[in-house]
């Protein structure tokens, strides 16, 4: 069963009343990156290539990332605690869908705490401002065994 936004909203910080939607909670946009050399996934590790940030130009006060098309990499702001009993989905916002992009996540396994990242694929030219809603996450009661351990857990919470 997936549970409700207020129950997510109890394991995302910051989040305001403006992000818990009736079935999980907005994430918003920290930074977008562009990746810049080859990765390698191996059967004993992995390497992620380098990336280099996109600047957010400022326009009337605001900060905004100009997105041609193209793969991204999209950090949230909020820190996202998965609690125990627990799996997390992502899901893009449907403005995305709407404007020509689609973002793509992986499973958020119970135990998991950090700033997380989506793949943003993008279609049609795009500005999105930084701080806007993104993606939402969802919670959902899972069996599992044990808790996330990997390398990412804690990633950009310093």
């Amino acid at each position: 069963m997936f549970r409700s936004g207020r129950f997510v909203a109890d394991h995302v910080e910051p989040a305001d009343d403006s992000q818990v939607q009736p079935n999980g909670v907005d994430l918003t946009l920290a930074s977008v990156h562009e990746q810049t050399s080859r990765g390698r996934i191996s059967r004993d590790g992995k390497r992620i290539g380098d990336r280099r940030e996109i600047p957010f130009e400022s326009i009337e006060g605001r900060k905004w990332a100009s997105l041609g098309r193209g793969g991204y990499v999209l950090q949230y702001a909020e820190t996202v605690h998965i609690p125990e009993g627990h799996v997390g989905f992502i899901y893009p916002r449907s403005s995305l869908m709407r404007n020509s992009c689609m973002l793509n996540t992986a499973v958020w396994d119970a135990g998991y705490e950090g700033k997380g990242e989506g793949l943003l694929e993008v279609h049609h030219y795009v500005e999105l401002e930084r701080g806007a809603r993104v993606a939402q996450l969802v919670l959902a009661e899972a069996d599992h065994d044990g808790t996330y351990e990997g390398s990412y857990q804690g990633e950009r919470t310093e």
